[in-house]
């Protein structure tokens, strides 16, 4: 069941129950945030980082969904004892939140949104193995899984989800004559972060090199 973000009865099955929550966060202080909400609540009782694999609910806070944030869900996500919500500032993509899905992330909740009620709704819900996820973000990742497979189908289809937004931007940038380590100052991101994302790029589309991306996404619009 996936509900939006009314959440709903999320409680009915815990009743006199507390549920087991570790809170992972790359961010010390948003670290401190969540466990402070959640501490006030009767209804939990939060796990530290020796007893974390055995938490009911492992719930991940991030600004967004990196390499280092999918490889902690991952691992997660092969952990049959526990289930996993993530609170996150925003998805860059439809394709980052897809990663999230598939590395086993079953709520989200907007860090914007997550005051001391909404989360226990969300740890509730998700100890109850419901899905929650915002409307508008449900929807965001049917329209992501619908180019998809329409791309399946038609490989020679384009579109603007070809791209991702990051990808957009340093074929923008290509495209003014930067190189990789001007890139790399003008977006904040390593020299191989921004080969590797060119790479994946030119690959992909099945493309020669960086010029002939440049020339193929100026034609079919997606810079």
């Amino acid at each position: 069941m996936t509900q939006t973000e009314n959440y709903g009865p999320a409680s009915s099955s815990l009743a006199g129950q507390r549920v087991t929550v570790a809170v992972y966060a790359p961010d010390p202080v948003l670290h401190v945030g969540v466990v402070h909400q959640l501490r006030q609540r009767r209804e939990i009782e939060l796990v530290d980082a020796a007893d974390a694999d055995g938490a009911q609910v492992s719930l991940v806070a991030v600004d967004s969904v990196d390499d280092e944030t999918a490889a902690l869900l991952y691992r997660l996500r092969h952990n049959s004892g526990t289930r996993t919500g993530l609170v996150v500032g925003t998805f860059e993509s439809g394709d980052a939140l897809q990663r999230a899905i598939e590395c086993g992330v079953t709520a989200v909740l907007r860090r914007t949104e997550a005051d001391q009620d909404r989360l226990l709704r969300l740890v509730l819900a998700i100890a109850n193995g419901e899905g929650v996820l915002p409307g508008d973000l449900l929807a965001k990742l049917l329209d992501h899984v619908g180019s998809l497979q329409r791309s399946t189908l038609d490989p020679h289809a384009v579109s603007l989800s070809t791209l991702t937004a990051r990808e957009a931007d340093m074929l923008r940038l290509v495209s003014e004559g930067l190189d990789t380590s001007e890139i790399a100052r003008k977006t904040s991101y390593s020299e191989r972060t921004v080969k590797n994302v060119l790479h994946e790029i030119i690959t992909r589309l099945h493309l020669r090199n960086r010029t002939h991306a440049v020339g193929y996404a100026l034609r079919n619009g997606l810079i």
